[in-house]
């Protein structure tokens, strides 16, 4: 835990106005509630999949997901590269 910059960003907070403080607060509430309407989506999403799919898990892994994607991507990369 770096506790330097968090005492330097509480430092930094009180030394706010009022006016500053309560738009800072704000801020930060607003960020927090995207966040969770996002993950709330993003539930919602998930349980409309598993329930199309009737509750079977996918046959492929994540990992599987991933490193195939990773792999299109390099393509991609080397493929701008050498590209005219």
């Amino acid at each position: 835990m770096n506790t330097q910059l968090v005492e330097s960003l509480v430092q930094i907070i009180q030394s706010l106005s009022p006016e500053e403080q309560q738009l800072l607060q704000a801020s930060l509430e607003q960020k927090n509630s995207n966040w969770q309407e996002v993950l709330g989506k993003i539930e919602a999403n998930r349980q409309k999949i598993y329930a199309s799919r009737q509750g079977k898990p996918f046959d492929i892994s994540m990992d599987e997901i991933v490193e195939e994607m990773r792999e299109e991507r390099t393509q991609d990369i080397l493929q701008a590269c050498f590209e005219k």
